[in-house]
């Protein structure tokens, strides 16, 4: 095996994020689940984009925020993912170059448009949000970059993107590829709507050994072992990965590596602001606390630390210097 010259690359949907203030009463009144996602068409997202006030726009996309994350912690990282040739995709594509960040993946055509994530944030920082895929879930396996793969030493899903079939599809040739070259890989389950659709899927991919670091929330993490027991699902899942990184909001993260178990206390937040991105730029934390040669506590610390930076302000992405607060918390 050849040494990897890359430290993540990432599969995962390519979006726009549309972000806007909200009273519960609007959630109400259009019947959205707070702090949930739920898919929308081009109908849909034109009739909830009419409802919202003054909007912030920034490339997301659930692995992509988490390779920007990797990316602004001084990892080297790629990504694949598709947009259309529009303006959105043309913004998001600037926007991951920009950071650093490796993205070789062809514009599609101008239809369907690029993905775009209508994202109503109210008072209490919940983020509800209404996800129309447009380009991104027609990512074929003939987009991928073999070679990338083949360079990483890390490749991660992102558990959204497993919904539509030709992307399910790209990230099963993209497993084969990077289990041929001898890499890890790394899978976000991403919401218990997913969850709720491809479970089995997810779970026969742990059984048969596919799957080496498992990122989930404590909701996520219950619905994929189905049950309602925090501590009985992960000591399931925990017997079936190598590595099962759990984030519990306030309550902190766990994470249990070759049988042992370790628990990190969320990071303290003057204010939350948006808890959108709050579990990419975990995951970035862990992940390039791994690729530092980290132990397991540092590497959840980096991602209570990255976490807690995301949903201080609107958006997905850091915006302040996230190797100089690890910096000063950890050294």
């Amino acid at each position: 095996m050849t040494a990897a010259q890359i430290d993540v690359v990432a599969v995962g949907n390519a979006i726009v994020d549309i972000i806007a203030p909200a009273d519960d009463s609007l959630l109400t009144a259009e019947g959205l689940t707070k702090g949930g996602m739920q898919l929308v068409d081009a109908v849909r997202a034109d009739a909830l984009y009419a409802k919202m006030g003054a909007a912030h726009e920034a490339s997301g996309g659930s692995a992509a925020n988490t390779i920007a994350g990797l990316a602004a912690l001084g990892r080297t990282c790629g990504f694949i993912g598709q947009v259309a040739d529009d303006q959105f995709g043309k913004v998001f594509s600037h926007d991951m170059r920009a950071i650093g960040v490796e993205y070789t993946t062809q514009l599609r055509g101008e239809e369907p448009p690029t993905a775009q994530c209508l994202i109503f944030v109210t008072p209490d920082g919940q983020r509800t949000m209404n996800t129309f895929l447009g380009a991104s879930q027609f990512l074929p396996a003939a987009a991928l970059d073999k070679a990338m793969i083949e360079r990483a030493a890390v490749l991660y899903l992102e558990g959204y993107l497993w919904d539509p079939e030709e992307p399910r599809a790209a990230m099963r040739a993209a497993i084969d590829i990077a289990r041929a070259a001898g890499r890890k890989i790394a899978f976000t389950l991403s919401d218990t709507f997913v969850i709720a659709r491809h479970g089995d899927d997810f779970r026969a991919l742990l059984t048969e050994g596919l799957i080496d670091i498992l990122f989930a929330n404590d909701g996520e993490i219950r619905a994929l072992m189905g049950t309602g027991d925090l501590e009985a699902a992960v000591s399931a899942a925990a017997a079936l990965v190598p590595t099962l990184v759990v984030t519990k909001s306030e309550e902190g993260a766990l994470a249990v590596h070759q049988g042992v178990r370790t628990d990190v206390a969320a990071q303290p937040v003057a204010k939350v602001v948006d808890t959108t991105g709050a579990g990419d730029l975990f995951a970035a934390g862990f992940l390039a606390g791994q690729a530092e040669g980290r132990s397991i506590a540092d590497s959840l610390r980096m991602g209570a630390i990255c976490a807690a930076e995301v949903i201080s302000h609107y958006g997905p992405r850091p915006e302040a210097d996230l190797k100089a607060l690890v910096a000063a918390q950890l050294g």
